[in-house]
């Protein structure tokens, strides 16, 4: 069956802000309070989606969520029209507001966990939409995220999409999920990354009830559950995809990146036996190295020349010891046969690279074919939206100016255009 991967990115919205909401990234603490450039960031995520393009790969793309979300304030008893109730919500609990206004949905590798049809009971493509309870500005987003999946994929003889699992159980969707296998038609072996409970510095996310639940709803068995290891973790890793990333048959990490690793990579040889596991040493790249140059959040893709190439931020560039470990992987003629680098530095900044920017969806070409076109991109949609994002999305939000009533309108504003451009209004 001929299969091909389409990366669905979130296009970054008109809110995107530094507001530090998200305990345990590192990045996003350090840059809380900073000056966002919100039409620099969803330029740059277009531009990335671009470059995939031009690589020969299919791309697709997922909506900003409407923000600030007056609904949501709705039901935390404010009043009003959308206006007075975000004046009322910014007047009275200025953190809360600040969780109304986050832009955190374009990191769509959180959208939810995707198992191609090869791995399901039923030969159909499941999508899990993640419930991302840990953290009050992305726990509001599934509702959304959920709708805009169902009408992606509203096929149902190619797909089914499940809502979240009960916030009880914290998931955090595709970015603690790994798949292996020989290739994206073939079956694979899906494994999930879950943090153990352990007090520490910073709190897991992923909960291993949760894994198990999303892999039943999905209609797969014999998945691998496995903990992210508490030193990654603790050192920021606040997802694994922060410290390992798989495609096809290769798998990349950081030495540090599991609990009881040789388990695991014996369990995987088992599984797989053509499998190749690229592990950095922290010898040569610590886990601060590894988490600062979004080394490990970078894109591990499989062109149609069946190459398979890196695509990273320029962070892991600038890092010296990050960009000589990879010169010595890229001379030892290995699977990885190309690094691309390119500038994601606003998503970057708040925490979020390549990796996080992006859902996979493995499909068969019939069901390519059966995806809503409006989420699918192309050259002429890519312009229409660049023009789009340069009319509409604002040049710059300082801290102070969250509160105002003029930025929210036109972030509503923007919301608006877009969905009246892709038909979706």
């Amino acid at each position: 069956m001929n299969t091909v991967e389409v990366n669905f990115d979130g296009l970054i919205g008109p809110t995107h802000n530094y507001a530090g909401l998200s305990f345990g990234n590192i990045a996003s603490a350090k840059n809380a309070g900073g000056t966002s450039r919100p039409r620099a960031a969803a330029l740059q995520s277009l531009g990335k989606m671009r470059f995939l393009m031009s690589l020969g790969l299919r791309q697709g793309f997922l909506l900003p969520h409407d923000r600030p979300n007056a609904p949501w304030l709705r039901t935390l008893g404010f009043a009003g029209s959308d206006a007075e109730v975000c004046a009322a919500a910014f007047a009275a609990d200025p953190v809360l507001f600040r969780n109304a206004m986050s832009a955190s949905a374009t990191w769509t590798a959180n959208a939810g966990t995707v198992s191609p049809a090869p791995d399901t009971a039923d030969g159909r493509v499941h999508i899990t939409a993640a419930n991302l309870s840990t953290m009050a500005h992305r726990s509001i987003e599934h509702t959304e995220t959920h709708r805009q999946l169902a009408i992606a994929f509203a096929d149902t003889r190619h797909f089914a999409v499940h809502a979240a699992v009960p916030g009880r159980f914290g998931d955090e969707g595709a970015a603690n999920f790994m798949r292996l296998c020989p290739s994206h038609g073939e079956k694979g072996v899906e494994v999930f990354i879950y943090g153990e409970d352990r007090q520490g510095r910073f709190p897991s996310r992923q909960d291993r009830r949760a894994s198990e639940a999303v892999a039943r709803l999905n209609g797969v068995h014999g998945a691998i559950f496995w903990p992210q290891s508490d030193a990654a973790i603790q050192a920021g890793a606040f997802h694994n995809d922060v410290v390992a990333v798989a495609n096809e048959r290769v798998l990349f990490a950081h030495e540090q990146a599991f609990e009881n690793k040789e388990a695991l990579y014996a369990e995987l040889r088992r599984r797989l036996p053509e499998i190749e596991i690229v592990e950095v040493p922290a010898s040569a790249v610590s886990l601060e190295d590894a988490i600062g140059s979004y080394l490990f959040n970078s894109q591990l893709v499989t062109l149609p020349s069946g190459e398979m190439v890196l695509v990273l931020p320029k962070e892991s560039e600038e890092n010296a010891r990050v960009k000589a470990w990879l010169e010595t992987m890229l001379a030892g003629n290995g699977s990885i046969r190309a690094c691309h680098f390119i500038d994601v530095r606003e998503s970057m900044k708040n925490g979020g690279g390549p990796a996080c920017l992006r859902l996979r969806v493995a499909v068969s070409e019939a069901a390519l074919a059966a995806i809503d076109p409006r989420f699918l991109l192309d050259g002429a949609k890519a312009d229409a939206l660049e023009r789009l994002i340069e009319m509409h999305w604002p040049e710059s939000i300082a801290p102070d100016d969250l509160g105002n009533p003029a930025l929210w309108e036109t972030a509503w504003e923007a919301r608006r255009a877009l969905l009246q451009r892709l038909e979706l209004a």
